[in-house]
C-alpha cells in the first residue's frame, strides 16, 4: 500500500479540501462584509463563519494559501493537481500542474494586456471628443489638453500635459505617448495637433474625424468578436468534455483515474488524448486569430 492511499494521503486530501473550501468563503466574502464584522467585534480578529468550524491548523494552511495566491491565479493548478494525485494514487498530476501554471501565467497575462489595449482605446477616444467638445466651447488647445487625466493612457501621458502647458512639442509628445499599445490613435491626435499649428486648420474637426474613426473601428472589433463568441464556446465545450467523461466514468463506478494512471493502456490513452488536446486548442486559436486578422494577441 503506497502513501497516496494510507492515512497520509488521506490527511493530504482533507488539508487540501479545507484550504479550498475556506479559500472560497474568504473570496466571497466582500469587503464591506468584512469592515462590519470588524466593526462589531471592536477591532479585533475575527474568525467566524464556517470557517470558525475548522480546526487551527487547517485555518492557518488555507491563511497561508490565500497569501500565497492572491493576486496570481495560476498557482490554483498545484493545489488542484495535488487533489487529483491523491484521488488517483498517482503523482503524475501533481507533475503535469507544474509545467501548467506558466502556461496559464502566460494566458493570463495575455488577458490583462488585451484589457490594457481596450482601456487604452477607449481612453483616446474619450480624449478626442473632451477636448473637441472644449474647444467647440472656445477653450484654449492647450488648456483642453492639458486639463484632460489620461487615465488609461499608462504613464507616457504624463509629459503630454506638461507639454502643452509650458509650450512644448505637443505632437512628439502625443507621439511618444502613442506608443502604448492600444493608444496608436494618439498619431492621429498629433497629426492633427501638426496641422492646425502649421496650418490653421480646424483642430475640433480633426478630432472629431479620429475619433469617429477609431469609433467604427472599435465596432468593428466588438462584431467580428460576437460573430467568434460560438466558435470559442464550442472550442471550451470540446475541451472539457474529457473531464466530462471521467466525471461520468467516475459516477458509474468505472474509477477511469485508476485506468489512466495505473495501466499501460491507460497512460498511452492519456498521452493520446492530451497531444489531441493540445493539437485541437492550438488548430482553433489559428483559425480565431486568422478571422482577428494579425496584431490582434487574442486566443480563444
Amino acid at each position: 500500500m503506497t502513501w497516496w492511499s494510507g492515512p497520509a494521503g488521506a490527511g493530504c486530501l482533507v488539508l487540501l479540501l479545507c484550504a479550498l473550501a475556506v479559500a472560497g468563503l474568504r473570496l466571497r466574502q466582500g469587503p464591506a462584509v468584512r469592515r462590519a464584522r470588524l466593526l462589531l467585534a471592536g477591532g479585533g480578529a475575527v474568525v467566524g463563519g464556517p470557517a470558525a468550524l475548522l480546526p487551527g491548523w487547517a485555518r492557518q494552511g488555507a491563511a497561508r494559501l490565500l497569501r500565497t495566491v492572491r493576486g496570481r491565479p495560476e498557482l490554483w493548478c498545484l493545489p488542484a493537481g495535488g487533489v487529483l494525485a491523491v484521488l488517483g494514487r498517482s503523482v503524475l498530476p501533481l507533475l503535469v500542474s507544474l509545467p501548467a501554471v506558466p502556461l496559464v501565467r502566460h494566458r493570463l497575462a495575455g488577458v490583462r494586456r488585451e484589457r490594457e489595449r481596450e482601456r487604452s482605446r477607449a481612453a483616446v477616444i474619450d480624449l478626442c471628443g473632451a477636448v473637441a467638445g472644449d474647444l467647440r466651447a472656445g477653450r484654449h488647445p492647450g488648456a483642453a489638453l492639458a486639463g484632460w487625466s489620461g487615465a488609461g493612457l499608462g504613464p507616457g501621458w504624463s509629459a503630454v500635459p506638461a507639454a502643452a502647458r509650458f509650450g512644448g512639442d505637443v505632437p512628439e509628445a502625443l507621439r511618444k505617448a502613442g506608443r502604448r499599445p492600444g493608444a496608436e490613435g494618439l498619431n492621429g491626435v498629433a497629426a492633427c495637433w501638426r496641422v492646425a499649428v502649421d496650418g490653421g486648420a480646424g483642430l475640433a474637426a480633426g478630432l472629431e474625424r479620429v475619433a469617429a474613426a477609431l469609433g467604427a473601428e472599435r465596432d468593428q472589433r466588438e462584431e467580428l468578436r460576437a460573430q467568434l463568441a460560438g466558435t470559442r464556446s464550442t472550442a471550451v465545450m470540446l475541451a472539457l468534455l474529457p473531464v466530462l467523461a471521467l466525471l461520468m466514468g467516475a459516477a458509474l463506478g468505472a474509477d477511469p483515474l485508476r485506468v489512466l494512471l495505473h495501466t499501460p493502456a491507460g497512460l498511452g490513452c492519456l498521452a493520446l488524448g492530451g497531444l489531441l488536446e493540445c493539437a485541437g486548442i492550438a488548430w482553433t486559436r489559428r483559425i480565431v486569430r486568422a478571422a482577428e486578422g494579425p496584431g490582434s494577441g487574442r486566443g480563444t
